[in-house]
């Protein structure tokens, strides 16, 4: 399977110009699923799996992979899809890093690689409820024919895996930056609803107000609303973090569209990504952004938004 997938260096470059691969895979029916292949170490096929007593239900087991024990999950599980064992034999799995920890996604059969514009995957339509498991959908042709791939919504799946913890240490908090941040206003542009919930809960703790948004294209509109009636954007908003991975337009594009408006060039942002390694903060310099921060972390959240909140104090001295 290694030969499907790309490498580091040619994904990479596909990052920053508003575009991205997709790895698309079925789970035992005629729905096409996709990953972005950004977030995969490789393929393999389904290895040998110690189960673990007492584990969570969407768990399949514990493999080991390159000399670390790793969970594997059961995706068509994980997504509340009905399994009939007799007709769905996962074949393949997806190893993939996210967050900072890497773990393993059982999957049946493996299509291909797609590369696609970030333009072009758009939210699910509302009418699929708040409860789905997907971030996005695009259409993509398949064999002559324009196939519907949904794409999933892995830090939802995680999240109900895994439960993240909010608190924030004690130790973090300067209380003589803190007592400035009661009423400013953050802004989040994050497509996954459990980020941005995440975001809001750990931020929410310090008095701040949280503006949130689905995708790239959403926030730059909305900054350039403020811009365009007179205001001043970094009056309207602290700072924003935006994730790299959105529908319309991706976190590294925004940031770069930022920059070049002199109405909005020196408002702070962050990108907050489940995307991890020394490409990003190569990409965090190129297009300008303040900071970078792998997710979730609620400290290291916190600490940005000192940090922000400190460049104003010190300017006003």
């Amino acid at each position: 399977m290694s030969e499907l997938m790309s490498s580091i260096d040619q994904r990479t470059k596909l990052v920053g110009e508003n575009r991205l691969e997709l790895l698309m895979f079925k789970l035992g029916s005629r729905h096409i699923f996709a990953l972005n292949v950004f977030k995969i170490r490789e393929v393999i096929t389904v290895p040998v799996m110690n189960q673990m007593p007492g584990s969570h239900q969407h768990l399949s087991g514990v493999t080991n992979y390159r000399g670390k024990s790793i969970p594997i999950i059961d995706l068509r599980s994980a997504i509340k899809m009905s399994i009939n064992q007799e007709q769905y034999q996962p074949a393949n799995v997806i190893i993939t890093e996210y967050n900072r920890s890497v773990q393993g996604f059982l999957i049946g059969e493996v299509i291909r690689i797609v590369n696609t514009s970030w333009s072009d995957i758009q939210p699910p339509p509302s009418t699929v409820g708040k409860n789905n498991y997907l971030t996005a959908i695009t259409q993509i042709e398949i064999e002559d024919r324009n196939e519907l791939v949904e794409i999933i919504d892995v830090e939802k799946v995680l999240a109900e895996i895994v439960e993240y913890d909010t608190t924030i240490s004690e130790e973090v908090l300067d209380n003589s930056v803190t007592s400035h941040l009661v009423g400013k206003k953050v802004l989040i542009v994050d497509d996954s609803a459990t980020a941005r919930w995440q975001i809001r809960e750990t931020l929410s703790q310090l008095g701040l107000e949280i503006i949130e948004v689905n995708d790239g294209l959403k926030a730059l509109k909305l900054l350039k609303s403020w811009a365009e009636a007179g205001k001043i954007v970094t009056d309207e908003i602290l700072m924003m973090f935006t994730d790299a991975e959105m529908p319309e337009m991706d976190g590294y594009r925004l940031t770069s569209e930022v920059r070049q408006d002199p109405r909005m060039s020196d408002l702070f942002v962050a990108l907050n990504t489940s995307l991890s390694g020394s490409f990003n903060e190569a990409m965090v310099e190129k297009v300008g952004c303040n900071r970078f921060i792998s997710k979730f972390q609620p400290d290291l959240l916190v600490d940005v938004v000192q940090q922000r909140m400190r460049q104003i104090l010190d300017a006003g001295n």
